[in-house]
């Protein structure tokens, strides 16, 4: 398999020279633990102070890794990407609501992506996370076989309303449609609903995407189970494919409340499965579709020669690449000028409310070993070769 991803002139083409330095400061930041706490902890205190801090933060963390504060904001940088053939996925990244009007604006903004995918062929999917159509604390008690409150059982039929609505206008625009992972305690009751939606709206092909952490030990076996199931039933199932995105969480609270970590043993037992799950489902690819989001490039590598060994096309619908805005353009933009299909997912809201999303990517790339480092060497190798060339 050629190897592609050290080509910087393909992947930063669209970076000019000063969001090429400002990308090298941000990584330089991020790259030290001192200073993503300390950074997260003056940044939350200036919000939370109301101090007039949004600009700054706007200039530079977000404008780096977001499209914009609303959905039209993003679509320069959505036809920007678009002209190397990297598509992008609308992702309202406002986390950690509360409220039922927060919940029904979400849904509006899941609404109002499908609209934008339906009329443009650079936005092939929508997203959504489960949290964000109902509060984590109901879903961690279903989870558990909680009893509702008579309360909570209106509650909980919203959440499964609002499900229902951006599913079926999903299947009825036919617009595939994300749905995110979240903490492996309310992840039952997630995977539970969106299966439910998987067996309405996936009939024909997979519409209804959900979304597999596989530094879980456990979610192989969940995927085998769901395919059976499938199978029996005459279903098509949808996977986002990533590594995930809690692990620390998912340590701590193992550890508070005396349970066996869900977390894989190790990086390598966690690539494995990984690597063994998009194996798995590009052997049964007749009624699977996969979206790896995967910023590993062995991983991509490994996907290509699945692809190439099975006879499958680079553009065969079934198959997409995604990694997040702001990291991995080695990865996006060679695999696109190879005539892979490539989509990123594109952050957007309020900076205020994006903060939350902003400081779990910083927390991520403090914490995966060599992630960073990556980007850094890559952005350095980049600015060198543009300064011979001048």
């Amino acid at each position: 398999m050629e190897k592609i991803f050290n080509d910087t002139a393909g992947a930063f083409a669209l970076k000019s020279d000063t969001e090429l330095d400002r990308a090298y400061f941000l990584f330089k930041m991020i790259a030290s633990q001192p200073l993503v706490r300390i950074g997260t902890a003056v940044t939350n205190f200036a919000l939370n102070l109301h101090l007039p801090v949004e600009g700054l933060i706007r200039a530079t963390v977000f404008d780096h890794f977001c499209g914009g504060t609303t959905e039209e904001d993003c679509l320069p940088v959505v036809d920007k990407m678009f002209t190397k053939g990297v598509s992008s996925v609308l992702d309202y990244s406002v986390e950690a609501k509360e409220e039922e009007s927060e919940f029904d604006k979400a849904l509006e903004k899941t609404l109002k992506t499908i609209d934008f995918a339906k009329e443009r062929q650079a936005i092939p999917f929508a997203v959504f996370k489960p949290t964000g159509f109902g509060r984590f604390d109901l879903w961690v008690k279903l989870g558990e076989g909680q009893e509702f409150s008579q309360e909570e059982e209106k509650e909980w039929a919203r959440v499964k309303e609002r499900f229902e609505i951006v599913c079926k206008t999903a299947h009825d625009n036919d617009v595939a449609l994300l749905i995110d992972a979240e903490e492996s305690w309310m992840q039952d009751a997630a995977d539970n609903l969106v299966a439910d939606m998987m067996r309405k709206y996936n009939r024909e092909k997979a519409i209804v995407f959900n979304t597999l952490q596989m530094y879980r030990h456990d979610r192989l076996d969940y995927l085998k189970r769901l395919h059976e199931e499938a199978k029996n039933e005459g279903f098509h199932i949808g996977m986002k494919v990533v590594r995930g995105a809690y692990m620390e969480k998912e340590h701590k609270r193992a550890e508070e409340k005396g349970y066996p970590t869900p977390i894989c043993a190790s990086k390598e037992a966690t690539d494995e499965n990984y690597n063994n799950a998009i194996k798995y489902m590009m052997e049964h690819l007749d009624k699977m579709a996969i979206f790896a989001g995967t910023h590993n490039e062995e991983s991509s590598y490994h996907l290509m020669e699945l692809m190439q060994h099975a006879g499958i096309t680079k553009n065969d619908g079934r198959v997409w690449f995604g990694q997040l805005y702001g990291m991995s353009d080695n990865i996006s933009f060679n695999l696109a000028a190879h005539g892979y299909n490539v989509a990123k997912y594109l952050p957007f809201g309020p900076v205020r409310d994006v903060m939350p999303y902003l400081i779990r990517r910083a927390e991520e790339n403090t914490s995966v070993a060599g992630q960073t480092s990556r980007e850094l060497n890559l952005i350095s190798a980049e600015r060198k070769r543009r300064k011979l060339k001048d």
